[in-house]
């Protein structure tokens, strides 16, 4: 269906946002690898990722809106991905012990079609408590932490361990909403009713609901 949106990306957090948003969307990973550059800004890392994801499912598909995002945490200078493997979960936690840290996404909307494009990238401050080594052990054992930015889940386990967040909470997540939606809306990749239904009175039928809509 073209007028149904691309999420260029197999998040599993990121599926779960826009379907909480009512979004109608197709998922079509990207095949660029998320490679890191020297002397590379944090957001400048973000930003050229997630261009370069968009780009690449936009250029497969030009008729339709591609949704693109990659994100990061950094702390002490350091830019911290996806850990690799158990060693280098257990380092990300230490490092981030203690300490307020920042999580930024980078997204971008493009259809090439309609010649639209745009890219933001949105930052949120993190404070995670002292953690001890057995703590960070057992959530390390757990799983969770091997295909999360910094090595947890802010809505998962790993919420255990934050103790203050200032900024966008689905942006730790891994999409801004607040931000994407504005953008969307604004190059016209959805619209939204201009009008409320009005409420029902008893004992009418239930009427049709008016949620967001796909541009084509």
């Amino acid at each position: 269906m073209r007028s149904r949106l691309i999420l260029a990306s197999e998040s599993p957090r990121r599926h779960e946002l826009l379907k909480k948003m009512g979004l109608d969307f197709d998922v079509i990973p990207s095949s660029i690898e998320e490679t890191f550059r020297r002397k590379e800004s944090p957001k400048g890392h973000v930003l050229r990722l997630a261009e370069a994801k968009g780009l690449d499912v936009a250029n497969q598909f030009p008729n339709r809106w591609v949704i693109a995002a990659d994100t990061i945490v950094y702390v002490d200078r350091s830019i911290l991905g996806k850990p690799r493997d158990r060693k280098e979960a257990i380092m990300m936690l230490r490092k981030l012990s203690g300490k307020e840290h920042w999580v930024l996404t980078g997204f971008s909307v493009h259809h090439l079609g309609k010649g639209k494009g745009d890219q933001k990238a949105v930052q949120t401050a993190v404070k995670v408590k002292p953690l001890k080594l057995a703590e960070i052990e057992w959530y390390v054992r757990t799983g969770e932490p091997f295909d999360k930015a910094g090595g947890y889940a802010i809505q998962g386990i790993g919420s255990f361990m934050i103790q203050s967040i200032r900024g966008s909470y689905t942006n730790v997540v891994g999409l801004p909403l607040c931000e994407l939606m504005e953008m969307l809306n604004r190059l016209g990749a959805i619209k939204f009713p201009p009008t409320l239904p009005p409420p029902r009175k008893r004992g009418e039928g239930r009427r049709g609901e008016r949620g967001l809509r796909s541009a084509p």
